[in-house]
């Protein structure tokens, strides 16, 4: 086994404790909000109670596709099941989604009969305890983001990163409701709650189409990983340089020029040390290279024979 595929096994370790830590935070969540949500009649703790419902269904379809997307290639999927991630990250958006139409619809039913709160200071604890559980899980959730560019564990912890405000709205609506005596203030908090996550789910979605749809890197990222190609005195040029990503993975390809005079064991050499020198600054991509003779054109397509080196050139010379 290779360094390459060891690491990576590590990092799909890593991102399934994370989902674990994830469920159990959303099982103690549901059952302490179920409770608290019973005896105060709260809509905004109504809404999060739901929240938590939603995001203990969502955790376990983390928990899935980053199993899932840990699979190792076969026959029927040369590339990995990486793209399982971002169909988990799909689910959570379509379930914030259909919650946040379901507090928004129940808020605006209590904005005209609002029901005064019971137990607010139940509420109060319960929400606080809730952001506290919440907190470490966010913090052990940035780590392991940071650790393997989860997609899936990334939008699983957009959602408790709202969690965090949400609850924080439950304890002024109940504060406010209880102690200030403005009965709708409840209702019009839940409303907001909906409105946030239904913000939360139009930016979680984009990324998980985004990586549906293999689009490129960031800008950034590609010149990067550009500059230490180039940096081979045998590379003479980069065209069709197309990159994606999958999962906890990312892939590149590109065709790099060398001396049309070169011999092929010689040009073999000078790939297999660029390929080295990429692994080394950039473990998680997977790269494959085509070598082209210097001058030689694969295609009229303008995107295609594109040379991104012209400037790396120039601050070579």
């Amino acid at each position: 086994m290779t360094e390459t595929e060891k690491r990576r096994i590590l990092l799909n370790s890593v991102a399934a404790r994370a989902a674990l830590a994830s469920v159990a935070t959303a099982i103690f969540l549901l059952c302490l909000k179920g409770y608290a949500a019973l005896t105060t009649n709260s809509v905004a703790l109504l809404g999060s109670l739901a929240d938590s419902g939603l995001d203990l269904l969502a955790s376990l379809v983390t928990l899935y596709g980053v199993r899932l997307a840990a699979t190792p290639a076969d026959h029927d999927h040369r590339f990995g099941h990486g793209k399982a991630e971002a169909l988990a990250a799909l689910f959570q958006v379509a379930l914030v989604t259909a919650s946040a139409l379901a507090i928004g619809w129940r808020g605006f039913s209590a904005l005209g009969d609002p029901a005064p709160v019971a137990d607010a200071e139940l509420g109060i604890a319960v929400s606080v305890a809730a952001i506290a559980a919440t907190v470490a899980l966010v913090a052990y959730q940035k780590r392991i983001i940071a650790a393997t560019g989860s997609l899936a564990v990334q939008a699983d912890s957009l959602h408790y990163q709202g969690d965090i405000l949400l609850n924080l709205s439950v304890i002024v609506a109940l504060v406010l409701d209880r102690y200030v005596g403005l009965p709708g203030a409840d209702a019009l908090f839940g409303i907001a709650i909906a409105g946030w996550l239904g913000f939360g789910a139009f930016k979680a979605s984009a990324q998980a189409i985004d990586q549906l749809m293999d689009k490129e890197w960031p800008e950034d990222d590609r010149q990067r990983y550009i500059a230490v190609a180039v940096s081979n005195p045998d590379v003479r040029g980069i065209h069709d340089f197309r990159t994606r990503r999958s999962g906890t993975r990312d892939f590149a390809q590109f065709h790099m020029n060398v001396d049309r005079d070169m011999t092929v064991a010689a040009a073999h050499d000078v790939v297999e040390a660029v390929e080295d020198a990429l692994h080394r600054a950039f473990p998680r991509v997977e790269v494959l290279i085509h070598l082209d003779p210097e001058g030689h054109s694969d295609t009229d397509d303008p995107l295609v024979e594109e040379d991104v080196t012209p400037h790396w050139f120039r601050k070579r010379a």
